[in-house]
């Protein structure tokens, strides 16, 4: 029965919600003795932080399981309750393990060594082979069903081939940045991966008693330990901060994502629940592209004298902004989604509210309270997740046969 299976995975993660809770400050000293460390940029206090601590999150999701393993193949040990081994369900499990496994490592390496961006894209892509593997030797198919509008041009169904693997691999990329570059305060990155988690187990068991009730029910073994061991991470995530969680924990986070919505069969709704992700990516891309001088961190500035949180500023002269430079900022001030200052003495210099959600929300509220922003940054989140169901169980009616 898939419910024992299921209620053994939710005993398990509860346990290791609770391992990550007492091994994270276990391990704090060790991470500090070996300079994994640093200094919370948006407090007045000069207190060494460990950091990278989402390898424990990371270690401990994956014990779990590791000893989980054989409980969804258990009637398969009595051979007269077994008809055939689900070979290809046993090949999914290993194979999305290989890859999260490899994004940990990965991750965990990028914190020690500080790489640079373009090897932040080249990691995931890296770690996604595997999983794209196991697609092509389980499941395989590259067909998508056309929306209403576009089936008198291409038809009812349309096959990708080769395109759609670059679109999984594409995504994989995504989720792992896309959390990556939606941070920098407290709690932040833990909390969003919390609420997306949530929002995974909330659609894939509304769905178990659809036509892909195996797929969602792999899905939720691998998010609920996930949800659980997040969850654990912040606690001590949460503000003050006792720990950061590194890029360790957002490709451990990301790649997780990817997985359970690549081998679950949902990947077009995955990125649903990444609405706040995708408008901080497009509003990012600017700088990402260096289109707009980017800077080496965007956090918030910190003002000691307030104890709140202010937009932070990339700073450059005028004349050395390109022609598209140029154009961008003159849309960008006309439409007010930017805050832009200048300086005229000898040369002009030209000062822009970094681009990222945070700074965006900063620039509409003023400045707050680090706790605060985290909060808020979380319920839009939540009400990301919310206009995602809606569009999942209601738009969507708009483009296909439901």
């Amino acid at each position: 029965m898939p419910a024992v299976p299921l209620l053994v995975n939710v005993g398990f993660s509860l346990l290791g919600g609770l391992a990550t809770a007492v091994l994270i400050p276990a391990f704090q000293n060790h991470f500090i003795a070996a300079r994994l460390c640093g200094r919370d940029l948006n407090k007045s206090s000069n207190k060494e932080i460990p950091e990278s601590l989402g390898v424990i999150c990371g270690a401990v999701f994956l014990l779990i399981l590791f000893f989980f393993i054989p409980v969804p193949f258990l009637s398969c040990f009595i051979e007269e309750k077994c008809k055939e081994f689900p070979h290809y369900e046993f090949v999914a499990l290993i194979g999305s393990l290989l890859a999260i496994c490899c994004m940990i490592f990965l991750g965990f390496a990028d914190d020690v060594l500080s790489l640079r961006w373009r090897h932040k894209l080249l990691l995931p892509t890296a770690a996604s082979l595997p999983l794209l593997m196991v697609y092509f030797t389980t499941f395989g198919n590259t067909t998508i069903v056309v929306p209403k509008p576009f089936r008198p041009i291409l038809g009812l169904r349309v096959d990708l081939g080769v395109l759609y693997y670059v679109y999984m691999g594409m995504l994989a990329v995504f989720c792992t940045n896309a959390i990556n570059i939606l941070a920098g305060i407290n709690g932040l990155e833990a909390g969003q991966s919390l609420v997306i988690a949530g929002s995974i187990i909330i659609f894939n068991v509304a769905e178990l008693n659809g036509d892909c009730r195996d797929d969602h029910l792999f899905s939720l073994y691998l998010i609920i330990p996930f949800f659980f061991t997040t969850l654990g991470l912040l606690y001590h995530n949460w503000y003050p901060s006792r720990v950061f969680v590194g890029d360790t924990f957002c490709y451990f986070a990301g790649m997780t994502f990817a997985v359970v919505g690549i081998i679950g069969h949902f990947s077009k709704t995955m990125l649903l629940f990444f609405i706040p992700q995708v408008l901080n990516f497009l509003y990012s891309l600017p700088q990402l592209l260096n289109i707009i001088p980017c800077p080496r961190h965007r956090l918030p500035s910190f003002d000691p004298s307030t104890g709140k949180l202010n937009m932070s500023y990339s700073k450059f002269k005028s004349k050395d902004l390109s022609e598209i430079g140029t154009l961008f900022m003159k849309v960008a001030e006309a439409l007010h989604v930017v805050d832009v200052k200048r300086q005229k003495g000898g040369e002009e210099f030209m000062e822009i509210s970094n681009l990222t959600l945070i700074n965006f929300v900063l620039k509409i509220i003023g400045p707050t309270e680090e706790k605060n922003l985290t909060i808020l940054l979380l319920v839009i989140q939540v009400l990301g997740s919310c206009c995602a169901f809606l569009i999942r169980y209601q738009l969507v009616r708009l483009f296909y046969d439901v």
